[in-house]
C-alpha cells in the first residue's frame, strides 16, 4: 500500500487534530508558572485554588492552536495567561469544541471562555462578556481558484466548509435563505467539528471555499501564501470578548481590570503585534 507525502499545511492540520484528540483524554493543559504577586484581586474561590480555568476551542491560529510540541499557543492564549498573571493565578486551558463552549462554561467546567468569542446579543442573554478586541469574517479559497467569489452573494451553488457553532456558519445559513427567496440555488454548507477539519476540506479540494475569521484566514495565507487567498473583502467586524457566567460578576470585573492593566503596561499591544493582529486592537475593555 503506497504512502502519499503530506504538504506542510496537511502536516499542520494533522498535528492539531492529534493534539485535539489527545485533549479529549487529558482535558486540562497547564501553561505558564504560578504567579506570586497579584495586581488585581481575584474572587476568593479562585484565590484559594490559585488558578483560573479557561475553556477554549484550540484549533484557530493565530489566536489559539497547538504548536509542534503540543502546547497551546496564540494571541488569546497569551492574553489569557497575562490576565491570570495580573490576578496572581495559574492559567489552566481546557480544549472544548466551539459548539459546546458556552454550555461547558454554564456547567461549571471552567471559569471563563477565551476563544475569539464574538459579542452577540443572543450570547449576552446567557453570559457576560468582557470585550478586548475586534474580529472579522472572511472566505478563504485556493489561490487561483476563487470561483468568481467577491462576497456572500457569489456563493450560490458552491460548496463551503465551516466549523460547527460559529458565527460564519450562521451567516451562511442566512445567506441561503436569501438565495431561496430570490430563486437562486443555495450553497452546500458542510459543517465540521473543528476549524482545522473545515480547512482540510479546502486543502483536498472537496469544497470551493472555507468560511472562517479574517484573523485565522490571514494566518494561513501568511504561512502558506502559494496555497490560499481571501475571496472578496472581509466582513462582519464585531467586538470579541471573554465569556463569564452571569453569577460571577466579581470575576468579570477583575478580568476587565486586568485587561486595562495590560493596556497600561503595553503588554496587550505587544501580544497583538507579535501575532500580526494589531488592526484588531480595542483601546479599552468593555464589560457587557
Amino acid at each position: 500500500m503506497g504512502c502519499h507525502k503530506k504538504t506542510p499545511i496537511q502536516r499542520f492540520i494533522l498535528a492539531n487534530k492529534n493534539c485535539i484528540a489527545a485533549s479529549a483524554l487529558i482535558l486540562a493543559t497547564l501553561t505558564g508558572s504560578p504567579v506570586l504577586a497579584a495586581n488585581v484581586a481575584p474572587p476568593p474561590k479562585l484565590a484559594a485554588s490559585g488558578k483560573i480555568i479557561y475553556c477554549s476551542d484550540i484549533s484557530s491560529p493565530p489566536l489559539e492552536y497547538y504548536n509542534t510540541k503540543s502546547k497551546p499557543v496564540g494571541s488569546d492564549i497569551e492574553i489569557g495567561d497575562a490576565i491570570a498573571g495580573e490576578m496572581g493565578l495559574r492559567p489552566v486551558w481546557k480544549n472544548i469544541p466551539f459548539s459546546g463552549i458556552i454550555p461547558a462554561l454554564l456547567a461549571g467546567h471552567c471559569d471563563a471562555i477565551i476563544s475569539q468569542l464574538f459579542d452577540k446579543p443572543a450570547r449576552r442573554k446567557v453570559i457576560d462578556m468582557v470585550d478586548y478586541m475586534y474580529s472579522s469574517e472572511a472566505l478563504l479559497v485556493k489561490r487561483g481558484h476563487d470561483h468568481g467569489i467577491r462576497g456572500l452573494a457569489d456563493l450560490s451553488g458552491l460548496k463551503v466548509a465551516v466549523e460547527n457553532g460559529t458565527t460564519i456558519a450562521d451567516i451562511l445559513h442566512k445567506q441561503n435563505k436569501v438565495f431561496q427567496k430570490i430563486g437562486k440555488k443555495p450553497m452546500d454548507i458542510i459543517v465540521f467539528p473543528t476549524d482545522t477539519d473545515a480547512l482540510q476540506e479546502l486543502v483536498t479540494g472537496q469544497v470551493d471555499a472555507y468560511g472562517t475569521t479574517l484573523e485565522t484566514g490571514a494566518y494561513y495565507i501568511k504561512t502558506h501564501p502559494a496555497t490560499f487567498a481571501v475571496a472578496g473583502k472581509p466582513f462582519h467586524k464585531i467586538l470579541t470578548g471573554v465569556g463569564v457566567r452571569k453569577d460571577n460578576a466579581e470575576l468579570a470585573k477583575a478580568i476587565q481590570k486586568a485587561i486595562d492593566n495590560l493596556h497600561k503596561t503595553g503588554k496587550y499591544n505587544k501580544i497583538l503585534k507579535r501575532w500580526g493582529i494589531s488592526g484588531d486592537n480595542l483601546e479599552q475593555s468593555v464589560l457587557q
